[in-house]
């Protein structure tokens, strides 16, 4: 049976990821679903087995605090995972906002006119870029204005090539999605996206059915670039206050490595780039 609220669509997800060794019950031979039952989770949660068939139904979307703090630790839920359960339990009243251009801060504009020797761009909680610098878009064409980088990820076979490390980049940028999104998870913006990847990519298709929750952080990532070979980059990515979840992304490397080397030379072949364009066309339809 086919789950009908949110919540009870990520708790089947979850269950299904959780094999019973990890838990500490036995394998049965003949298991005829993936990872545990519904009963063995609500044995593990402490909750009947007839109450959590509800939850997952969709039928009782008000569980108890409580409740959910159980089921977070027999799915074995990190503290991002846990409070994105909550979430789905207490989800808030959608307010409808009257379309409008989304605009990047000019201040944070004029900051990326600063980074001159560091790719830097802007998105908003889709993954659209609004706003980059020419390195940005020197270090990888997906980093230009318009762009939507998840789409870019499944869609675009040069995504895949310039990550040495493309399938953890995948799982990364489907982990935070939702977290991205947060009270606009269902926006006919996002809705776009996610259903035109469900067609198109059954690798997205596959990921997004796992209902993962990974807040986008800093990290490292491996590129092999086609000018200036292979370069490792950290990343960090710095909520701009006072917009609707627009994140600035910076690409720097370790001072005194190669990469630094090559980070350097990509610099000066993109020095007769044009300047970045300062708004997104892309109507925020929240």
């Amino acid at each position: 049976m086919s789950s009908s609220s949110p919540l009870g669509q990520y708790l089947r997800a979850r269950r299904e990821l959780v094999q019973p060794e990890e838990v500490g019950l036995p394998r049965q031979e003949r298991r005829r679903v993936p990872g545990l039952r519904r009963e063995e989770l609500a044995m593990l949660a402490g909750i009947s087995g007839d109450y959590y068939l509800r939850l997952e139904q969709g039928k009782d979307r008000h569980p108890s605090v409580q409740v959910l703090d159980a089921l977070a630790r027999a799915l074995r839920l990190d503290d991002a995972a846990t409070a994105h359960l909550h979430q789905l339990a207490q989800p808030k009243l959608a307010i409808r906002r009257p379309a409008r251009v989304e605009r990047v801060p000019t201040g944070i504009l004029h900051l990326l006119d600063l980074y001159d020797r560091t790719p830097a761009f802007v998105q908003n909680r889709f993954m659209d870029v609004l706003a980059a610098n020419p390195l940005a878009a020197a270090l990888s064409p997906n980093f230009a204005i318009g762009t939507n980088l998840l789409m870019a990820a499944f869609l675009d076979p040069a995504d895949s090539r310039l990550y040495l490390d493309w399938d953890q980049v995948a799982e990364d940028v489907v982990a935070a999605v939702r977290p991205l999104a947060g009270e606009e998870i269902d926006s006919p913006r996002l809705a776009e996206i996610i259903g035109e990847l469900s067609v198109r990519s059954d690798r997205f298709q596959h990921l997004w059915a796992r209902h993962d929750v990974r807040p986008k952080t800093g990290g490292m990532r491996r590129l092999n670039h086609p000018q200036v070979g292979r370069i490792e980059l950290r990343h960090e990515k710095l909520i701009i206050a006072g917009t609707t979840g627009q994140m600035l992304v910076i690409y720097h490397a370790e001072p005194g490595t190669p990469s630094a080397d090559a980070l350097a030379l990509l610099t000066s072949l993109a020095a007769g780039s044009q300047a970045p364009a300062s708004h997104t066309l892309r109507p925020d339809t929240a």
